[in-house]
This record gives structure tokens, C-alpha cells and sequence, in this order.
């Protein structure tokens, strides 16, 4: 699988062993930066690792931040991303299971080295559950991308 990996200069001292994992995986990388420590915004590393999914580059996209948070909260902006934050492998594979996630986020203050291989290969061995409630979940998620949330409100409020 083509994994686009992006990180933002907190996330960047753990890509390194980030992409040995994938590469160990069986994974092809697809680097969107940054490539070294200097400052930068972590919405627009987010951006160009969504562009890489959304363009069929890559299948599925790895973020590293500092944190996690800022990558996720930026990537679930991004219309047709659903994105999760993962510091253990079981949210990993829930993600992609239930919600049809297509990247991850990881702090690289937080996430513990000893389980990265084990998120990224849970994440990137998942697969949709593609049920009907799971379907349904999915397609709701779609329309908060669409929609205004009075719009979305009106449609789904019993």
C-alpha cells in the first residue's frame, strides 16, 4: 500500500522511525514533508498528506504532530477525510473498521515507540466494516461535510 506520511517539525523527530515501520510493513512511502526541524504550520503538512490520499498518490495517510491534536482537527476539515487520532493499535483498526478512516494522527510526544508498528499495521490491515449501520454512520459524516449544521440538524433530528 502507498502510505503518504506528513509531520510538522514537533512530529518530525519521530518520522524516521515512522517510515522504517511502514517500510518494514511492506509499505511504499509517499513523504508530503516537512524534512527537517524548522517551524512550520501543521494545516498545511495536513493538507498536502489529505491532497496525497484525495489524489489517489497514496491510499491512506499518516500525520505526525506534536500532540496529534492539531493534525486531526485540521485533516476532519478536509472534505472526503475521515481522520483519527491513535496512540494504541485498537483505535487504529476501530477507525478504519467502523468510520472508514483513510489517516491517522499520532503524537510524537505520546505515541509509545514500542506500539508504533502495531498502530500503523493495524490501521493499514483494516478494513471497512461496509455494513448497513456502518454505512449509515459513514454517510452522516458526509453530510456534516456538506451541509450547514442547522441543515444537517433538520435532515437527521427525529
Amino acid at each position: 500500500m502507498r502510505v503518504a506520511v506528513g509531520a510538522d517539525h514537533a512530529g518530525f523527530p519521530l518520522t524516521g522511525f515512522v517510515k522504517e515501520q511502514l517500510t518494514a510493513l511492506g509499505h511504499e512511502i509517499v513523504d508530503v514533508g516537512t524534512f527537517d526541524e524548522t517551524p512550520v504550520d501543521f494545516p498545511d503538512i495536513t493538507a498536502r498528506t489529505a491532497h496525497a490520499v484525495l489524489s489517489g498518490a497514496a491510499e491512506r495517510g499518516v500525520l505526525v504532530c506534536g500532540s496529534g491534536a492539531g493534525a486531526i482537527m485540521a485533516a476532519n476539515k478536509i472534505d472526503g477525510i475521515r481522520c483519527a487520532l491513535t496512540h494504541e493499535p485498537y483505535s487504529a483498526h476501530q477507525a478504519v473498521e467502523h468510520d472508514d478512516a483513510n489517516l491517522i494522527a499520532m503524537g510524537a510526544w505520546l505515541a509509545p515507540r514500542a506500539l508504533i508498528r502495531d498502530i500503523l499495521d493495524a490501521f493499514l490491515t483494516a478494513t471497512f466494516d461496509d455494513d448497513e449501520d456502518t454505512r449509515r454512520r459513514v454517510r452522516k459524516l458526509q453530510l456534516l461535510e456538506q451541509r450547514t449544521l442547522a441543515e444537517y440538524l433538520n435532515d437527521t433530528t427525529p
